[in-house]
């Protein structure tokens, strides 16, 4: 009895150290990593201190300090679905004042206990591979997630994060698969990684993919104009870059989740002892200091490119993102606002930089319902 006593105690101490996770700050890789499961999918973990309470008496000093934390944990570990279904409920008309009303009923609602656990089902579109360019003898391909309509469907570009060097087109495929599902054909891209590759060789493969999507939309089931850039963190950054930059009118909308939309400001707040190492990280991708070429930076950050008539933007960024600072987005909502470019920032205070690997986690599910909607306006289906 001893011994189930103390592996209960362990447990309810195990629930309440995750539970923190939500509330500090990650000091290291392993730990961030560790706050991404605690707020996103901390109604799975919750289980852990639920068992420790419930199992067992609470009777004794060891029994009352098990109890006091395991439910200590439990609170702390199901907070970001309280505030997500709080935040959640603003969300719609925040975005309808922005981009008008959408005509398209959406399938849910922007939060859901339930679906936490449950998920959607899914729409069973299987993932096609095509090659797109060849670039120094590498072979550049594109993940195609054929629309259910199969006719003329808007498409969403892609563009996969991993600090630049590192990352992969497979990237949350499971989300890929429920936009084909809603009727988008979705290209999700490859691209040359730093530090062999510097910028802008990112963005001439983006372009060169949305070329070839252009050349097959007959055969792939889209439409050639009308196509929405959509990247995360590094890969944000180049659809950013390219939905700005490249004026081509093809490009109806962009979604930028927790991207650097400014280079130079990158740099300058950039620290060798981050958790990324983010100075060496940003300078192996760019291949230059800004003092040394101030427009090659510019080149490369959304916020210098935006101009009057660029495409409707929604950005996501969480309050709590190590590694990428949430006043990258701040600044260029504020950016194209200035031009009258409609926008619409998603800030969420519990998440951090990746909260929606899980697509049906509390950050997870208000992101995509956001850009559900914004989909819906931007390509005309609203």
């Amino acid at each position: 009895m001893e011994i189930f006593s103390v592996i209960r105690l362990l447990a309810a101490g195990l629930g309440l150290g995750l539970g923190l996770l939500v509330i500090l700050p990650g000091p290291n890789v392993w730990l961030f990593r560790l706050s991404v499961v605690a707020t996103e999918y901390g109604h799975w973990v919750v289980l852990v201190p639920l068992l420790a309470v419930i199992c067992g008496r609470w009777s004794g000093w060891m029994g009352g300090v098990t109890v006091v934390m395991g439910l200590s944990g439990m609170g702390l570990l199901l907070s970001s679905a309280v505030r997500a279904e709080w935040r959640s409920r603003s969300v719609a008309e925040e975005m309808t004042a922005i981009f008008g009303a959408s005509g398209v009923e959406m399938k849910r609602a922007p939060f859901s206990w339930w679906r936490m656990w449950r998920g959607v089902e899914r729409s069973g579109v299987v993932p096609e591979i095509y090659r797109f360019a060849e670039r120094d003898g590498e072979a550049l391909r594109m993940i195609f997630y054929r629309s259910v309509r199969r006719s003329q469907a808007q498409c969403v570009v892609v563009v996969h994060g991993g600090g630049w060097d590192g990352g992969t087109a497979t990237e949350h495929g499971e989300f890929c698969e429920y936009l084909a599902g809603l009727g988008y054909g979705v290209a999700s891209v490859e691209y040359r990684l730093a530090p062999k590759h510097v910028w802008p060789a990112q963005r001439d493969d983006v372009l060169a993919a949305i070329e070839d999507l252009k050349a097959r939309a007959g055969e792939l089931g889209i439409d050639g104009g009308n196509l929405v850039m959509m990247g995360r963190s590094a890969g944000g950054q180049i659809a950013e870059a390219v939905a700005y930059g490249s004026g081509d009118k093809a490009i109806r909308g962009c979604v930028g989740f927790y991207a650097p939309a400014d280079m130079a400001f990158a740099y300058k707040y950039a620290r060798k002892d981050d958790l990324i190492g983010s100075l060496g990280l940003v300078l192996r991708y760019m291949g230059k200091r800004p003092e040394e070429d101030e427009g090659h930076y510019e080149g490369a950050s959304g916020i210098r490119l935006a101009v009057q008539g660029s495409p409707p933007t929604l950005l996501i960024h969480g309050g709590r993102d190590s590694y990428v600072w949430s006043r990258q987005s701040e600044r260029l909502a504020g950016r194209l606002s200035e031009l009258g470019v409609k926008n619409y920032l998603l800030e969420l205070p519990w998440a951090g930089h990746g909260f929606d690997f899980n697509p049906w986690g509390p950050g997870g599910q208000i992101s995509g319902y956001a850009v559900e909607r914004c989909l819906a306006v931007v390509t005309g289906e609203g």
